[in-house]
């Protein structure tokens, strides 16, 4: 059965793949961008202005969404920023950029969404996390601690609204081949910061990972599955077999061997 779907920074990478996809197979997908009019050529589904750290342009949204359709059957929160940097010299403003659209805008459209859900007993809600999101990694501290927050919060929240026939999803992807990197925000290598070598070898290493990443489709696939399913699980990684491994061996490992296995994978 074709559903009302709609999805967060869907104007490129990820979040394009999904909409494209979900789209194509004949749901009917409204994508945001904070731009929609720079890549209403390039995307096939409909695009509405949004900016998840602007309360208002959400509520706008999902009010001409229910006005075009009715409803809104799943909700994909996709939009989202990266972070870089030694968390000593990351500006305390892109720390609270960053918590206010990985963390802050994806709860108020929750919010938002919720009582359109509640009114047909039934809804589907998407977060998009990451696998950096289950433990604290070198240089990317911050957007580590973002995404455990969404993890953590939809874990409680679909407890709390299980009763009204709503489904809350993480999905945490590792790498994939997309532009983020080009949109993150990188503290900048200072050329008297004690950190200086640490982090240079870092910020390329993790920029070499996500320029080798996986196809986004296989997100997009998974993402399908998840709103066709009955009972949909609470987590879902998706990623290379050591990234989704790394999380297991944080849950047997002890704490400080695990830390010492981190710090040689990025050479520290």
């Amino acid at each position: 059965m074709a559903k009302v779907i709609f999805i967060t920074g869907a104007s490129s990478g990820i979040g394009k793949a999904i909409a494209s996809y979900l789209h194509d197979r004949g749901h009917t997908v409204y994508g945001t961008s904070r731009t929609p009019g720079h890549h209403k050529d390039t995307v096939s589904f409909s695009l509405l202005p949004l900016d998840v750290t602007q309360p208002a342009t959400m509520d706008a949204a999902v009010r001409e969404i229910i006005q075009q359709e009715g409803r809104i059957d799943v909700l994909i929160n996709n939009a989202g920023v990266g972070i870089t940097g030694p968390i000593e010299e990351t500006p305390s403003d892109e720390i609270r950029k960053a918590f206010e659209t990985n963390y802050y805008g994806p709860l108020h459209l929750i919010k938002t969404v919720l009582p359109h859900m509640r009114a047909n007993s039934e809804g589907r809600i998407i977060n998009i996390t990451s696998i950096a999101g289950y433990m604290g990694l070198p240089y990317r501290g911050i957007y580590s601690a973002t995404k455990a927050a969404l993890e953590i919060t939809t874990e409680a929240y679909r407890m709390e609204t299980e009763q009204f026939g709503i489904k809350m999803v993480n999905v945490a992807p590792g790498d994939f081949a997309t532009n983020i990197a080009s949109g993150r925000y990188h503290a900048p290598v200072l050329e008297d910061s004690p950190y200086k070598t640490a982090y240079g070898n870092t910020l390329a290493m993790m920029n070499q990972h996500v320029d080798s990443g996986e196809d986004p489709l296989k997100m997009a696939r998974i993402i399908e599955s998840i709103i066709e399913s009955q009972n949909p699980n609470v987590h879902y990684k998706v990623g290379a077999f050591l990234q989704k491994f790394s999380i297991a061996l944080k849950r047997v490992l002890p704490d400080k061997l695990y830390q010492r296995m981190l710090m040689r994978h990025y050479k520290l």
